[in-house]
């Protein structure tokens, strides 16, 4: 049967480099740390690490193996957790976002999840592509807008007000659209692909034809080329805030036309056991949201 004090010894590892750094950190000696990693690959047949003086890596069947290793000590530390009767999170909690609202919104906030919560580590991986959760082990994925119905579980966390925004000098130079037919006259800067923009006009839903000069396969992209003068961008409330504030961009409103809220949601891999660490984020984070 396999041992936690095993498994902990080949996640400090591979997680500081050594085995000697490891035993360090696990209050073990060196060869106490190999002897333990060594029982680990017996009981399991396989070797896990390739090991030299001067390098460590993992094998093809370590690389298979580690992150199930992870999620052990994870499920461990949360039980314990709960035993002790305490609302702190603990082990690693793995995190998806897209770039900017992972940089913009989530970030900010981990600060102070953290420090509520010593025994946890946060693994934030943004990526404006979206990645297949349950194959990379990622616990919560934060999204924007319509989701695909692809079995996962998806809660709500909050309304994410749209708008259409542009640089002063744009919009002094070629006026602002007063309906959505006008856009056809403007520069619209749009993700790849994007062939239209949907309004809503009186309960029923307009499908608008766009096009540009310039698009980008990244949201940042576009809101730093609409900072440049490039054209309206349909950009986040939260995304923009700042630059509205200061001047560096304006509000766009077409007269009876809105941009659908398709809402910030949560998706988990899921329904069937939702870790501690991932409920006390999902409620701290719909917080901030609030707060924001």
């Amino acid at each position: 049967m396999m041992e936690l004090a095993d498994i902990a010894v080949l996640v400090e590892t591979v997680r500081q480099g050594s085995l000697s750094a490891a035993g360090r950190r696990l209050g073990l000696t060196p060869m106490a740390a190999s002897r333990r990693l060594a029982a680990l690959e017996a009981e399991l047949g396989v070797r896990l690490v390739h090991r030299t003086t001067r390098s460590l890596s993992l094998t093809s069947e370590g690389e298979a193996f580690f992150p199930h290793a992870e999620a052990m000590l994870a499920h461990a530390a949360e039980g314990q957790a709960a035993l002790a009767g305490g609302n702190t999170a603990a082990g690693l909690l793995r995190i998806t976002a897209s770039i900017p609202f992972g940089r913009k919104v989530v970030t900010p906030m981990l600060a102070g999840f953290l420090a509520s919560n010593p025994d946890l580590r946060v693994e934030l991986r943004l990526s404006d592509a979206v990645i297949d959760i349950t194959a990379q082990g990622v616990d919560i994925a934060l999204r924007l807008g319509e989701l695909r119905d692809n079995g996962l579980i998806a809660r709500r966390l909050s309304n994410d007000p749209r708008g259409l925004y542009a640089a002063p000098d744009y919009l002094a130079q070629y006026g602002p659209p007063a309906t959505a037919a006008d856009l056809r006259e403007h520069q619209c800067l749009a993700l790849l692909g994007t062939t239209h923009w949907t309004f809503e006009q009186g309960g029923r839903t307009l499908r608008q034809p766009i096009g540009g000069r310039f698009t980008a396969d990244s949201v940042e992209a576009l809101h730093q080329a609409c900072l440049e003068g490039l054209g309206i961008a349909r950009l986040s409330l939260w995304n923009v805030r700042d630059d509205v504030r200061s001047g560096r961009l304006m509000d766009v409103p077409l007269s009876g036309f809105a941009l659908p809220d398709h809402g910030i949601w949560a998706v988990l891999p899921t329904r069937q056991f939702v870790p501690a660490k991932v409920r006390l984020f999902l409620d701290a984070f719909s917080a901030h949201l609030a707060e924001d």
